[in-house]
């Protein structure tokens, strides 16, 4: 089974400026590869084969002047952008076919350097993890890691992530095994909720954090200081980092708390029986703030069905919304 182990950076200045050329490297061959195969469609070619896009929007471009920069980065980088397009595509192709499920997958789009979060991965012959604790990315240096816990394995590849706050951050993919917790007698069931975020079926109320709701007027603050600044100025470009900010504190204390509450929920229940939600369709109405600020898909009884079912063994149901005779009145 792989699982991701995320880890903070703390890159020096130097560092940041590699990391943005090779996140720059990265979105061009991506939006070079993607260009080709539209031009290529539009003119009524076939489909460019992954094999010889490489060879047109990597190999050769580098031996171009206007685009001999790509090799002050890694290699490694240049062709795992590509393969995210090359995937991108696969599943639109698979969405349309109906070999994928689920909802529908749109062709992929452009990359933007305004884009708020920027990312690079690497395979192993592009990082290794040093003695020293540091985590060396090719033709980027040796970047501090904050290790929170230790790795089960060897990570398969590793992605260095920038965050719109400015944090950096390394995702791992490494392989570990199934250890399930003991057996116990306990069963759960789970009816989501406003007022509260959730009501148990042994009496249990949690209460709704309401993480938005407790941010909204930090948030309108710094909004309001937003809209006053110059486009394109600097004092502009530090207040949307302050808005950022903010934002990626509600995020970080929603996750927390879908954490702790998941994994207590699992580690004291053999059976947790949860409430299917269209939260896609709830949200279309007035109560839209107060049905995505709970975060029930990410947190709560979602988090436990998903994380039961990966880790530890323990078995979920979902009650679903709809009657079984698919009237809705």
């Amino acid at each position: 089974m792989r699982l991701r182990y995320n880890f903070r950076l703390y890159p020096t200045p130097a560092q940041q400026t590699a990391l943005a050329r090779a996140f720059g490297c990265a979105r061009v061959v991506f939006n070079d590869g993607l260009r080709a195969r539209q031009q290529a469609r539009e003119a009524g070619q076939p489909y460019i084969k992954d094999n010889d896009l490489q060879k047109q929007v990597i190999t050769a471009a580098k031996r171009t002047a206007e685009r001999a920069w790509l090799a002050e980065v890694s290699s490694v980088v240049l062709v795992q952008a590509l393969a995210d397009l090359h995937t991108a595509y696969r599943n639109f192709f698979d969405s349309v076919t109906g070999r994928r499920k689920g909802r529908k997958v749109a062709p992929p789009r452009y990359r933007s350097r305004k884009d708020g979060r920027q990312a690079v991965r690497l395979t192993r012959n592009g990082f290794s993890l040093r003695p020293n604790g540091r985590l060396y990315v090719a033709k980027v240096g040796e970047l501090e890691v904050r290790w929170s816990r230790d790795l089960p394995s060897e990570p398969s590849s590793v992605t260095v992530i920038r965050e719109a706050c400015g944090r950096y951050s390394a995702s791992f993919v490494v392989t570990t095994t199934d250890e399930p917790l003991p057996t116990v007698e306990a069963e759960l069931g789970i009816d989501l909720g406003l007022a509260s975020f959730a009501v148990c079926s042994d009496g249990t109320v949690i209460d709704n954090p309401r993480v938005l709701r407790r941010a909204e007027r930090r948030l309108k603050r710094a909004y309001k200081a937003l809209s006053r600044k110059a486009r394109g100025s600097a004092n502009r470009a530090k207040a949307r980092a302050r808005v950022a900010k903010l934002h990626a504190k509600v995020k970080d204390t929603r996750r927390d708390h879908a954490h702790k509450l998941s994994t207590q929920i699992i580690r004291e229940n053999q059976a947790v029986y949860v409430e299917d939600l269209c939260v896609s369709g709830l949200a279309r109405s007035r109560l839209a703030k107060s049905i995505h600020d709970p975060s029930h898909c990410t947190s709560g009884g979602g988090r436990a069905r998903r994380a039961a079912v990966r880790t530890i063994g323990t078995s979920t149901r979902r009650r679903t919304s709809w009657p079984p005779d698919g009237r809705t009145g």
